[in-house]
């Protein structure tokens, strides 16, 4: 076994040539540039999460974290017009909920649209294509709306939930990934032996795409979490999502950056979770799909 093999980069080749899999120092300084600014945010963040008013806007900034953090997290508990603790509890159930539909229902269809033979699936396709096209929120937001007021769910979490149970760039990733990760004989030797469609899905297609299912479900869940806009419209004050909650945490004539930053650390600490609970298996389906591509 060689050492790329094992895991380990080879110092030279034998013919003398440079290792092309070596990385080179500037690769190195590029690398931990990358690192630092993708970094700083957050850590700035915590240091104002963690700081005063004052600190926040003092010249030169302040490094270091401060010993305010648990009193900043209290006010941002305490403050009414914010309803923060309602905002997670609803943006954690929209969002699994969201996500949980989203991967299924994307699942399904990515075999279908993949493996399946059926009359009319390239003009389905086609127009699921078409919707990732076109802005549909900005130009269907009225109508939406209207069909909300209708249906009676106006300042309920069924409205915020219904228009994003379904996602035409999650049906179109799992097509494709179903069309790399699933040869076509292994479904033909799977219904020779007599399974039917559900057992094919469950058996054969879901331990393939696990990857890309969970690729989806992150990029799925930051999506929703981090949505704004449609709640802030259907959604009452005392009842929003997280992100509306942090736009409640401003003054009426003032600026409170550390209640806003404290705010949106507590909301990113979900995020943050999700990534490192199901970090090895959405890095190995990114791998999985450019090694493929």
């Amino acid at each position: 076994m060689t050492a790329i093999a094992q895991g380990r980069t080879a110092p030279s080749r034998g013919d003398g040539k440079r290792d092309p899999f070596r990385a080179t120092p500037l690769t190195k300084i590029a690398l931990g540039i990358t690192v630092i600014l993708s970094i700083f945010p957050i850590y700035w963040m915590i240091i104002i999460a963690s700081r005063t008013n004052a600190d926040a806007v003092t010249v030169p900034p302040i490094l270091l974290p401060g010993g305010n953090l648990g009193e900043n997290i209290a006010r941002v508990l305490a403050t009414e017009d914010a309803h923060f603790l309602q905002g997670l509890v609803n943006s954690l159930i929209v969002t699994s909920t969201v996500t949980v539909s989203v991967v299924i229902i994307s699942t399904f269809a990515g075999f279908a649209f993949a493996r399946l033979h059926f009359r009319g699936r390239n003009l389905l396709l086609g127009s699921i294509l078409i919707t990732m096209m076109v802005p549909l929120q900005q130009m269907g937001i009225v109508p939406l709306y209207q069909l909300m007021v209708d249906l009676g769910w106006v300042g309920t979490l069924k409205a915020v939930i219904l228009p994003y149970l379904l996602n035409g760039f999650g049906v179109f990733m799992m097509t494709q990934y179903t069309d790399q990760a699933v040869p076509e004989e292994l479904v033909e030797a799977a219904r020779v032996d007599g399974a039917s469609t559900m057992r094919i899905w469950w058996n054969v297609i879901l331990p393939a795409v696990r990857p890309g299912m969970a690729v989806l479900a992150l990029q799925t869940f930051m999506l929703n979490w981090n949505e704004f806009m449609w709640p802030l419209i259907v959604l009452t004050p005392d009842n929003p999502t997280v992100q509306v909650s942090i736009s409640f945490l401003t003054a009426a004539h003032t600026t409170d950056y550390v209640l806003i930053f404290t705010g949106t650390a507590l909301s990113v600490l979900p995020l943050i979770v999700v990534f490192i609970a199901f970090g090895r298996q959405i890095v190995g389906g990114l791998m999985e799909g450019a090694v493929k591509a």
